[in-house]
C-alpha cells in the first residue's frame, strides 16, 4: 500500500483513526475525513512528524456536498484514489416504539447515505485504479440487534448496497470488502443516540474486554492487502454469530436479547417489564 491514495472517514476516533495510523505506517497517503477538524489536524500532524503523508477534510458525510467536496479535495492533492474506507458511522439505543423518527433518519443519513455519497463521488477514481470500496458494517448488518432497530436498519442497507456494488463491477476490477466487526473499543456507544436524540453519553459495556480499534484496522488493512470480500471479525459475537442466525435464527435472536438486557440501563429491561405485565 505504499504510495497508494486511502480516504477514510470518521477517522477522527476509533476504527478510523486507528486506520489512519495503520495505512499511514504503510507508506499510504491518507486523506483523514470527518467533523472535527481540530482532531483530524492532530491525527495528521502524527502521521506526518513520523515521516507519513496525510491531509484533513472536514466533512459531514450526511451531506452530499461534503462528500463532493471530500473526493474534489483529494484530486486536488494526490491525483487518484486507491481506496475509499466508509467508516464513519453513529449508533442509538432505544427501544423502537419509544424512539423519534428523527433518530432513525439520522443513522440513516450518516450510515447509509454517507456510504452512498462518497462510494458515488469516488467510484470513477477507483475504477481507473482498480482500486478498492471498504464498508465497515458490524455484526449489527447481520441480525437484527435489539434496542437499536435504526442502527442495524442502516448497517443492512449498507450490506445490500456493497454487496450490489461488487456484482455489478465483476468486470471492472474494483474490490469491494465488507467489514463486520464485534464491539469494538471506541466512543461509538458514548455518542449513541438515546431515543430523544441526545448522546447517550457513557457506554453501558465494558469496554476492556472488546477487540482493540487497533487491532481491527491491522485485520481490514490484511484484508485490503488481500482483496478479500468479507471480514468477520471475533469468534463468538461474530463469526459464530452470523454462522448461526442462516441455520437457527431463533435461538440467536433469543441469545442476543439475553446478552444486550443484560447491559447497564438497558432499554430492553423495559420491554420484559411488559412482557411480564401482559
Amino acid at each position: 500500500m505504499k504510495d497508494k491514495v486511502v480516504i477514510i472517514t470518521g477517522a477522527s476516533s476509533g476504527i478510523g483513526k486507528a486506520l489512519a495510523f495503520e495505512f499511514g505506517r504503510h507508506g499510504s497517503k491518507v486523506v483523514l475525513a470527518a467533523r472535527s477538524f481540530e482532531q483530524l489536524k492532530n491525527i495528521e500532524e502524527s502521521i506526518t512528524s513520523k515521516g507519513g503523508t496525510a491531509v484533513s477534510v472536514q466533512c459531514d458525510v450526511s451531506k452530499e456536498q461534503d462528500c463532493r467536496h471530500l473526493v474534489d479535495k483529494t484530486m486536488e492533492a494526490f491525483g487518484r484514489i486507491d481506496v475509499l474506507v466508509n467508516n464513519a458511522g453513529i449508533s442509538m439505543r432505544a427501544l423502537f416504539q419509544d424512539v423519534e423518527l428523527d433518530v432513525l433518519r439520522k443513522l440513516m443519513d450518516i450510515n447509509f447515505w454517507g456510504t452512498v455519497y462518497c462510494t458515488k463521488f469516488a467510484l470513477p477514481y477507483l475504477l481507473h485504479s482498480h482500486g478498492s470500496v471498504v464498508g465497515v458494517i458490524s455484526i449489527a448488518g447481520h441480525i437484527g440487534m435489539p434496542a437499536r432497530s435504526g442502527y442495524s436498519a442502516s448497517k443492512f442497507a449498507m450490506h445490500g448496497f456493497l454487496k450490489t456494488l461488487r456484482v455489478e463491477n465483476l468486470k471492472t476490477g474494483l474490490h469491494v470488502l465488507i467489514v463486520s466487526p464485534g464491539f469494538t473499543t471506541s466512543n461509538i456507544r458514548k455518542t449513541a443516540l438515546t431515543a430523544t436524540g441526545k448522546a447517550q453519553g457513557e457506554t453501558p459495556r465494558d469496554e476492556s474486554k472488546m477487540m482493540s480499534a487497533e487491532t481491527v484496522a491491522a485485520k481490514i488493512y490484511r484484508a485490503v492487502i488481500h482483496r478479500r470480500r468479507s471480514l468477520i471479525l471475533t469468534l463468538v459475537e461474530g463469526k459464530l454469530t452470523v454462522f448461526f442466525s442462516k441455520w437457527l435464527p431463533g435461538l440467536v435472536e433469543r441469545a442476543s436479547f439475553r446478552r444486550l438486557s443484560r447491559e447497564h440501563d438497558s432499554p430492553l429491561q423495559k420491554a420484559e417489564v411488559n412482557h411480564v405485565a401482559d
